[in-house]
């Protein structure tokens, strides 16, 4: 029972909850730098709920609306200097993660001098206060201390992370969701699932990350019908319900809290491969390692030389919410419906990401060899 929590962020959610807590924006600052992608934001509703709050407050705003997919090093230096430039002393991202990875490290860059060489290894002591409005259910940043940059090569995506980027405040609205496609929410899903299930084989894992990560994997796994109708018959309709949305938001959250303690295994680092391969959703490019990385584990697990089992609660917390006892062979099953045609990567690929991989962070609780992480890379798109 030794462990550490921090987690700074207060936590609002509900149907209007940004307007009808404005109050929780007011103390932040007087000019907010809003950070948002090209459309989403204005078009599923957020944006315009955020200026209406705002513009009670009686506070200004002005707006960044040029984060990409898989924000760049270069992209977060000029969201940081538009802080400056625009004399803002607060920061709002709304999104997915890349806005909100975007707003995180801007407002951090915005008051600490450092080179865009040094900005994975420096040290952030302070940054500017910061909200999030989360309008995808499947990264969990409006609630963790990371922010995930791709370099301006395009070869490599990394965080930096401090406790001084944890958002102050976090809104959730699962209205913002509900025109989402199908692709968007069952990546996201995913994605969501993997921090979970990844926080529970971290070795930062401790008794009460794993408790908010078994309630993310029931409340997801208790979706999986939903997902695979949706994902097996073409659009749904009408679309998905709120209390859906609400469900998947929420375990969506409760998974960041947990990555927010326990950091994410070699899934990640694996999957960022395809990410800037292919362009693969960073969700679905988690999906497709899942099962193998999972089965990895399992059989480390059997040979009985890491201690107690960790492969059985994760399957206990899916069967929970599925309703009936699940094993790594139905879930594996749930997993492939869900993601359907696996794309396919030659052999010098796989050597390439391999080798990057095993030099990458080591974080899981069984660590794996240069060929097994080979092995695993072969199951899943080989």
């Amino acid at each position: 029972m030794n462990f550490s929590y921090l987690m700074s962020t207060r936590v609002i959610a509900g149907a209007h909850c940004v307007y009808e807590n404005r109050a929780a924006l007011a103390g932040l600052g007087k000019k907010a730098l809003i950070v948002t992608g090209r459309n989403s934001a204005k078009a599923n509703g957020a944006y315009a709920d955020l200026v209406k709050a705002l513009e009670a407050n009686g506070q200004a705003h002005t707006l960044f609306d040029r984060v990409m997919s898989n924000p760049t090093v270069d992209c977060a230096y000029e969201t940081a200097a538009m802080i400056r430039n625009e004399g803002c002393d607060f920061v709002i991202g709304i999104g997915g993660g890349s806005p909100m990875d975007t707003a995180k490290a801007a407002a951090a860059i915005a008051v600490n001098p450092v080179e865009k060489a040094a900005v994975y290894e420096a040290s952030y002591t302070k940054a500017l206060p910061l909200a999030e409005i989360a309008t995808t259910a499947g990264t969990g940043s409006e609630v963790t201390q990371y922010a995930i940059l791709t370099n301006n090569e395009g070869t490599l995506k990394k965080s930096i992370g401090a406790p001084a980027l944890f958002p102050r405040v976090a809104f959730l609205d699962a209205r913002y969701m509900l025109n989402m496609g199908r692709a968007v929410t069952v990546n996201t899903a995913i994605d969501a699932l993997s921090h979970a299930v990844e926080g529970m084989l971290s070795v930062r894992a401790s008794a009460l990350s794993d408790t908010l990560a078994k309630e993310s994997i029931a409340i997801i796994a208790g979706c999986f019908g939903e997902l695979l109708s949706w994902t097996e018959t073409g659009a749904v309709k009408p679309p998905l319900p709120q209390e859906t949305r609400e469900k998947l938001l929420f375990a969506s959250t409760l998974a960041g809290m947990v990555i927010a303690q326990t950091g994410t295994t070699s899934v990640h680092a694996m999957g960022y491969e395809f990410t800037l391969a292919w362009g693969t959703d960073h969700g679905r490019a988690n999906g497709l390692l899942l099962e193998a990385f999972l089965r990895f584990i399992e059989a480390k697990e059997k040979t009985g030389e890491n201690g107690p089992p960790r492969i059985p609660a994760i399957c206990a917390a899916l069967g929970r919410g599925c309703g009936e006892p699940v094993e790594l062979d139905q879930f594996a099953g749930i997993l492939n419906r869900l993601l359907g045609a696996r794309e396919k990567a030659d052999a010098g690929q796989i050597e390439a990401w391999t080798e990057r991989a095993f030099l990458g962070k080591k974080n899981g609780y069984i660590a794996a060899t240069r060929e097994e992480l080979g092995r695993i890379f072969t199951a899943s798109v080989g």
